[in-house]
């Protein structure tokens, strides 16, 4: 499994009025997390479109344990779990501190074909070569 995992931490502007992070701004520490994971593989969000592909996400479930307050250090473990038809990448945070697993999520993306917009059913070959997998 191919995986990075990044430290951040919970800036006052992505906080409530009781200092706990917005929900949604959970997809955007697993987006900064993603994206590290593509570099890692060199596609990026540049390379993919190069490449003729765009890929949205089409699928995103997150699990909220325990919240993210204001200051607070964590870390994103994001893998890379599935491939083959799309790109599926679990997500794991952490207290940066205590390893105290504070939230679990998942995202899925598909290939679509950055010319005619058409969804591609399996991955293209690009995205194999890129993570050493026989064609």
């Amino acid at each position: 499994m191919i995986n990075v995992e990044i430290e951040l931490e919970v800036p006052f502007h992505d906080v409530d009025a009781i200092r706990v992070a917005w929900h949604g701004h959970y997809a955007k520490y697993m987006e900064i997390a993603r994206c590290k994971l593509m570099d890692k593989i060199n596609y990026s969000i540049i390379e993919m479109e190069a490449s003729g592909y765009v890929w949205p996400v089409i699928d995103m479930r997150v699990r909220y344990a325990h919240p993210l307050i204001f200051g607070q250090k964590f870390k994103v473990r994001a893998t890379l779990t599935e491939w083959e038809n799309r790109l599926k990448v679990d997500y794991v945070f952490f207290d940066a501190q205590t390893n105290k697993r504070l939230t679990k999520a998942y995202t899925i993306q598909v290939a679509v074909d950055k010319v005619s917009g058409e969804m591609q059913y399996v991955s293209p070959a690009i995205l194999l070569e890129r993570l050493g997998v026989s064609v």
